[in-house]
């Protein structure tokens, strides 16, 4: 299916706030991603989805909002996805703990404008 550019940021949102939600109301600190494979495993799922959704949005649109480290957040992905066994879990848990909610209220403003 192709989506356009509203869809996509649609559902990068939906997959940052389930991960947000699913991280806070299971207490889980930066230090237990760092050290338990199970939650790093749960981490790359939405952050492959968000990745992958932000790689094929169009280049107007990335200019238009361009307050947003897309390229950043496409490279997440692309470093989890061709080098896994060289992941660095700081910074995966960099982005989980400090940059997604970040890009959540990014995100918010754009749908909100739209």
């Amino acid at each position: 299916m192709k989506y356009s550019d509203r869809q996509r940021v649609q559902k990068i949102y939906e997959n940052a706030t389930k991960l947000n939600s699913y991280i806070l109301e299971n207490k889980i600190e930066k230090e237990d991603l760092l050290k338990e494979f199970s939650l790093q495993w749960l981490v790359t799922t939405p952050l492959y989805n968000i990745g992958e959704h932000v790689y094929n949005l169009s280049d107007d649109y990335k200019k238009a909002h361009s307050e947003i480290q897309w390229s950043m957040i496409a490279g997440v992905r692309h470093r989890l996805v061709h080098d896994y066994d060289g992941t660095n879990w700081n910074i995966i848990a960099e982005v989980v703990f400090e940059e997604l909610p970040v890009l959540i209220s990014q995100l918010e403003k754009i749908l909100d404008a739209e």
